[in-house]
């Protein structure tokens, strides 16, 4: 696992010990940020299922302003801060060791709000619907803020959320893994409610 492009690139980070998490793989991490464009002028990050912190460091080393990491798991949360301190960013970076549904609740207690969100649940676990539903009934993303769901190609997701939230792109790897990238427009949301 390594850092793809941007400030840090070529760097190596830790992976979590034992088979708790399921890291996305580089080219599958590449792939994903081309599709969403691939560099950033500022944002704030929020990487729900953190693992190793992947997703969320490569989006700081391509420009994203801050990042919030998420695992339920002290030893993922562990990994998380090694790597963001071998990259740098530890005055840019904040983890949280909580369950997901927990954590969006103390996010939303604080008023945060997002520009890009990585949902890369335990495939076994898959609360992607509700974390989405939580987001919007919270409002906790901006306009036009990017949501990356990494998921079981089984997994049949909606192609749009109540609230303004659109998926725009898809694609597979490997006949099992999938990504849909959804984008949020309220005032186009508000427009569909009958």
């Amino acid at each position: 696992m390594r850092v793809i492009s941007g400030e840090n690139r070529g760097r190596k980070l830790k992976a979590v010990n034992g088979r708790m998490t399921r890291p996305t793989t580089d080219k599958v991490k590449e792939t994903i940020f081309n599709m969403i464009g691939p560099f950033f002028d500022g944002g704030t990050v929020l990487d729900l299922y953190g693992g190793s912190g992947g997703l969320g460091i490569e989006a700081l080393s391509r420009g994203a302003d801050f990042s919030v990491f998420v695992d339920r798991a002290s030893a993922a949360c562990q990994t998380i801060r090694e790597n963001i301190n071998l990259c740098g960013y530890g005055s840019r970076a904040k983890v949280i060791q909580l369950e997901a549904s927990r954590a969006l609740d103390h996010l939303h207690e604080n008023g945060s709000h997002f520009e890009l969100v990585f949902l890369d649940p335990p495939y076994a676990k898959q609360h992607i619907v509700q974390d989405i539903k939580t987001l919007l009934e919270k409002e906790m993303l901006t306009d036009r803020a990017i949501v990356v769901i990494e998921h079981e190609e089984t997994v049949m997701l909606p192609d749009s959320f109540d609230g303004g939230l659109f998926r725009e792109k898809y694609r597979t790897y490997q006949g099992q893994t999938a990504v849909s990238i959804y984008y949020y427009q309220p005032e186009q949301g508000s427009d569909s409610v009958e």
